[in-house]
């Protein structure tokens, strides 16, 4: 036998006779060889949960519960040399009981304060409320005599976890916390102990409850870098940078769409990403003052995907936005430092941030980019790397940016919102799918069928820009901004039709090639008249729009295009019917 293999062997026959005494004492009740067995085998046990789940924090789930059930059942194990075996199908068995339950629900906020929640039977274990009024509950009461010893081993983790936490809180916050969860004390009594109102005790209770939901989220990023690291799956992994950064475009979603695809391999130039992803066609504004929010405003989740679906990539999104919340804010009129790390610091973490960072992992290491929002101001960047140790992404955009970005910084930009967008498997299409795909988005969004998000699409909005001119009641920064976002939508949308009608030579499209010149054409006009508002109101300033002169020269020029967009979106229909026969 080769002496590396006996070498091998015997190194194998050495960890299972010491692996075999450490079951033997664990089974005496030894706690320490129990943690020595833990600490040899939890990467391998962690690399069976991941097996079953894809998601690192169920798997971290899993693994707990099945070392607690392990540890107290370790003496079922009639032959100390299956422990491997026999630990693994206790992973298995959780597994399959975790999957098979219903989606937790989100975190709520506090409610019913003054009721008697802490009287539920049932305990959502990723619920912060209902975690506290568990432990609250049997905080001081002898065990169940029909509790079983899994409960009263995770009872006793999950105290000392919040416990833990606690610790994040003010004295006088956590003495309140305390009080009211813990000590069951009503806000009156609570109000009477500390010679406050019930008011405060309100605002301070909720102020809590913000500041552990906070330390919840470090903790659970912490404990998924942990867990790769005890998966030896701690690296540092930096793609290419992406060419989309170069790109001269004011739709930066239409960039990032274009880093991704081009990254997986499929070669679209800009104008046929804005195509079939409907970008090209869009046009969204606030009413009364043409706010520079309006482009953006949009459902990104269903806008996106399709997007990408129309282009031949099924994705998947971590989604804590809420569109026209921040709807107030234009970044071009905050103070610097609102853009800079330390405001990051000072705003909340999203609780689905873990997610985030799973996602952004595992399509780093695909190869693929991952669409981001506000990353560095509100516009749409590309997240290219990553790097473990330093708990940092590589991020970029078309606006100047590039560089690294904290993980615990992801979704603290302006907006305050978590946004990122990745490549799944490749779909089945063709190119009559890709294009009836696109004109079904661009025809919804011209009839304003697309959901809204606060502000006013396609055709519709035209009638409320040029009210807002006749009102002379225009901001005149997001004035310029949307204008120049339309302008280049509209002259990609041109670029797009030319393309089609060259490149796509199947015979099946004979009978619309003329309606794509047609629309070419039409954009063509779109687009020089939007050129002409756009030098009447540049970016940033924006010139004068409310000005008498200004302002109507303004209207004449968008209700040309107005009446040139109406015939396009028929246009479009007539296409969309065509191919559909």
């Amino acid at each position: 036998m080769d002496a590396t293999i006996l070498s091998r062997h015997e190194e194998q026959e050495e960890q299972q006779t010491a692996d075999d005494i450490l079951v033997e004492r664990a089974k005496a009740g030894d706690r320490e060889a129990f943690g020595e067995l833990v600490r040899r085998h939890r990467a391998k046990v962690y690399g069976y949960a991941r097996s079953y789940t894809q998601e690192p924090f169920l798997a971290e789930d899993i693994v707990q519960d099945a070392l607690i059930r392990a540890f107290l059942h370790l003496g079922t194990l009639v032959d100390s040399r299956r422990f491997l075996p026999w630990l693994h199908r206790i992973v298995r068995n959780q597994a399959y009981t975790r999957l098979q339950k219903a989606p937790q629900k989100r975190e709520q906020v506090f409610s019913g304060l003054s009721s008697a929640p802490s009287m539920q039977e049932n305990t959502d274990w990723e619920d912060l409320d209902s975690i506290l009024h568990r432990l609250g509950r049997r905080w001081s009461q002898p065990a169940n005599p029909g509790e079983t010893p899994e409960d009263v081993l995770v009872r006793k983790e999950l105290l000392q976890t919040i416990t833990g936490m606690l610790h994040c809180l003010s004295a006088r916050e956590r003495r309140i916390v305390e009080s009211h969860f813990f000590d069951h004390l009503s806000p009156q009594e609570i109000a009477r102990l500390f010679q406050i109102s019930q008011a405060n005790v309100y605002q301070l209770l909720s102020r809590s409850r913000k500041k552990l939901l906070q330390e919840k989220t470090r903790v659970a990023v912490d404990q998924y870098v942990l867990s790769r690291k005890e998966a030896s799956m701690m690296k540092k992994a930096v793609l290419k940078t992406p060419e989309a950064f170069g790109l001269q475009t004011w739709v930066t979603c239409a960039m990032a769409l274009h880093g991704m695809v081009n990254a997986a391999g499929r070669s679209f130039s800009l104008p046929m990403v804005m195509g079939l992803s409907g970008h090209a066609f869009r046009l969204t504004v606030v009413p009364e003052q043409i706010h520079i929010a309006g482009p953006t405003m949009f459902p990104f989740n269903e806008v996106l995907q399709q997007g990408l679906r129309n282009m031949g990539f099924s994705s998947h999104v971590v989604n804590d936005f809420k569109p026209g919340e921040n709807i107030g804010v234009n970044a071009n009129f905050v103070d610097p430092s609102l853009l800079g790390a330390k405001a990051r610091e000072k705003r909340e973490l999203s609780q689905m941030l873990p997610r985030a960072l799973e996602l952004i992992h595992r399509s780093i290491d695909r190869g693929y980019p991952v669409a981001a929002w506000d990353l560095f101001i509100p516009e749409f960047g590309l997240i290219y790397g990553y790097d473990d140790e330093q708990k940092q992404l590589h991020a970029g955009d078309n606006c100047g940016h590039n560089a690294t970005i904290a993980y615990d910084h992801l979704g603290r930009g302006l907006m305050e919102d978590l946004f990122v967008l990745t490549l799944g498997e490749a779909v089945e299409t063709d190119q009559r799918q890709m294009l009836i795909g696109a004109l079904q988005m661009a025809i919804e969004h011209y009839r304003g069928t697309e959901p809204g998000c606060g502000a006013v699409n396609g055709l519709e909005a035209y009638a409320k820009w040029l009210e807002a001119f006749e009102k002379r009641g225009i901001e005149p920064n997001g004035n310029s901004y949307t204008l120049a976002v339309v302008h280049d939508a509209r002259r990609n949308a041109s670029a797009f039709w030319r393309e089609l009608a060259d490149t796509w030579t199947d015979s099946a499209f004979d009978a619309v090639r003329p309606s794509w010149l047609e629309a070419a054409d039409l954009y063509g006009g779109i687009a020089e008249g939007y050129a002409e508002l756009c030098l009447l109101f540049p970016f940033p300033a924006g010139g004068e729009p409310n000005a008498p002169a200004e302002s109507q020269k303004a209207i004449q020029l968008l209700q040309n295009i107005q009446s040139q967009e109406q015939r396009a979106a028929a246009l479009l229909e007539n296409m969309q019917k065509a191919l559909s026969e």
